[in-house]
């Protein structure tokens, strides 16, 4: 992010409207930045946790500190969910309309595939070779009577299956003891929202007032969510807080090589691999990470890639200088298939540490399924998302027992908060560098530092 003031919503002129942009004026201390806010966001969040860890608990329910980062925590991340739908539909309906600017469309898709694919391998790699010389599983202490087969699997056939939409909205209903939850399939949304744009492209001058509706809902989709961004400090110190209130160090135990293994994995693809694919296109990596780094600390304290996702596709837009006419399809596409972190790095090393501890050795096939799985298992999971149904994938695949799924769930939010993190900033990654590879990134915006 640029390291200058955010109390002024600025205007500028993007790659197919005016829209309120993230980018302020260069001409305050750098302290004032929105980048420096969420670091004291960081910090002020741990001192709050530590506190609250002071405090104890009051029975068993949580003291008032705790309670309080919680509810804050939680209210910060609904918020962000919340505009998901509003900003795929009309972001994509209007982009759709706006992508016959935009040549190779079709080209766009597929090299967006093509580089999920390619980072995705580089990071199952690493998580390989990192559980192979670190050994994560040999010797470990946990409990053997911990392990227990989760309650959902992954499948093979689950892309196809979440591709075709249930209703409009993609809205998908689970009934608990006492209410109804509802949420959304992101993948239905965008199927349906790419339709209606065909549609309405091709119905011509008929379905202009409609585009022009979307493309004012936009606008004002957009404003709420900058209103929204803008208190990312506040939710940043509330969950950071809650984390290390919830969690502290205790969770670790005969766990703690695991999670180590885990963020070694993590920081080689985001120190190393990362940096590599931005050079080797012609890009900042100092620049990349500082634009970035809002987004890749809200995945680390929110650990969910969907409730980043309209702070990711707007910094991607107005940050990196991406189009929005590519940022809008490559973003929730990615926030629903392309996890680095949970679909790469930590299946290879859980699968592996699974075998470690039950005493199974592994050969160059199964080495080769674990790449083979992560490269295509997180489309393949994309109708049930999320890291254990993505092992569960992986270890069924390898024919390792499930029952070791249930070894790692004490640790689960802990090793959660890195690995969100790596998603998400590989998703702006891919999306900024198809686009300078297609020549489409605005290169006046990407130089601003």
């Amino acid at each position: 992010m640029n390291s200058t003031q955010t109390t002024a919503e600025p205007q500028h002129s993007s790659s197919a409207d005016s829209t309120p942009s993230t980018t302020p004026e260069s001409n305050s201390s750098w302290y004032r930045g929105f980048g420096a806010q969420v670091v004291a966001g960081l910090f002020i969040g741990l001192a709050l946790g530590f506190v609250a860890r002071a405090l104890g608990t009051e029975g068993e329910e949580d003291n008032w500190l705790g309670a309080l980062l919680d509810g804050v925590g939680s209210a910060y991340v609904q918020l962000l969910k919340v505009m998901i739908p509003p900003l795929i539909i009309a972001a994509v309906i209007t982009s759709v309309a706006n992508l016959r600017k935009v040549a190779n469309a079709a080209k766009l898709a597929i090299s967006t595939l093509w580089w999920f694919a390619i980072t995705a391998f580089f990071s199952v790699v690493t998580g390989i070779i990192v559980a192979l010389v670190m050994k994560p599983g040999v010797g470990a202490a946990v409990d053997a009577s911990t392990a227990a087969e989760p309650s959902k699997q992954g499948s093979w056939t689950a892309f196809l299956q979440s591709i075709v939409p249930q209703n409009i909205l993609g809205l998908q209903a689970s009934l608990s003891e006492d209410h109804v939850s509802l949420s959304f399939n992101v993948l239905q949304l965008l199927v349906v929202s790419i339709v209606i744009g065909v549609a309405a492209v091709k119905t011509g001058k008929t379905a202009e007032p409609f585009l022009h509706f979307m493309e004012s809902f936009l606008t004002i989709v957009q404003k709420v969510l900058w209103w929204i961004i803008r208190l990312a400090p506040i939710g940043t110190a509330a969950l950071i807080g809650t984390a290390v209130y919830s969690y502290g160090w205790e969770a670790l135990g005969a766990l703690g090589k695991f999670v180590l293994a885990i963020y070694v994995g993590l920081a080689i693809v985001a120190g190393v691999i990362y940096p590599v694919v931005l050079k080797l296109n012609g890009l900042s990596v100092a620049n990349f990470y500082q634009k970035v780094w809002p987004v890749t600390s809200l995945g680390f304290v929110t650990r969910s890639s969907m409730g980043v996702m309209p702070v990711n596709q707007r910094i991607t837009e107005d940050e990196m200088g991406v189009p929005r006419e590519y940022a809008s399809f490559a973003i929730p596409l990615g926030a629903a298939t392309k996890m680095d972190g949970c679909a790469a790095v930590y299946p290879a090393i859980a699968a592996i540490f699974v075998a470690q501890f039950y005493g199974i050795d592994l050969n160059l096939t199964h080495y080769l399924l674990i790449i083979l799985v992560s490269v295509l298992g997180s489309a393949a999971t994309a109708g049930t998302t999320g890291a254990t149904v993505m092992l569960t994938l992986t270890l069924s695949t390898l024919g390792l027992p499930l029952a070791g799924v249930g070894l790692l769930l004490a640790i689960e939010p802990i090793i959660d908060m890195g690995r969100t993190a790596v998603n998400v900033t590989g998703q702006s990654l891919t999306a900024t560098v198809v686009a300078k590879r297609a020549g489409i990134l605005e290169e006046s915006r990407w130089a601003k530092a």
